[in-house]
C-alpha cells in the first residue's frame, strides 16, 4: 500500500552537532511514527530526529521535530491537502 506524507518541522530544534556529512551534502536522520489514530488536530504522523543506539538503550529523552498526516492512500483513506502558496526560502529566513 502506498502513502504519501506531508510533515513540518521546527528547523530550529535540528542539533547540528548530529548532522552528517556525506559526499553530495549535509544530511539530518529523522524519525518518522505513522501512528494507527489521529490525534485532536488529525495528525496521525510524528517526527523526532533521529537516535543513536546507546541514546535508545538509556531512554534517552526524544527530540520532537513536528508532525503531519497522511495526504494520500493507494487506500483512498486519506484527503488531499488544500494547496498552500509555496514561498521558497531564502538564505536570510534559514535558523543555520
Amino acid at each position: 500500500m502506498a502513502k504519501l506524507i506531508a510533515v513540518s518541522i521546527d528547523v530550529t530544534k535540528l542539533d547540528k552537532s548530529k548532522f552528517v556529512t556525506g559526499k553530495k551534502g549535509t544530511y539530518a536522520n529523522l524519525t518518522i511514527s505513522l501512528n494507527d489514530e489521529p490525534d485532536q488536530y488529525n495528525n496521525d504522523v510524528s517526527v523526532w530526529e533521529g537516535q543513536t543506539e546507546d541514546e535508545r538503550k538509556s531512554k534517552a529523552d526524544r527530540n520532537f521535530l513536528g508532525n503531519g498526516k497522511v495526504v494520500w492512500s493507494s487506500e483512498g483513506q486519506a484527503e488531499q491537502p488544500k494547496a498552500k502558496k509555496y514561498v521558497p526560502a531564502t538564505e536570510d529566513s534559514l535558523p543555520f
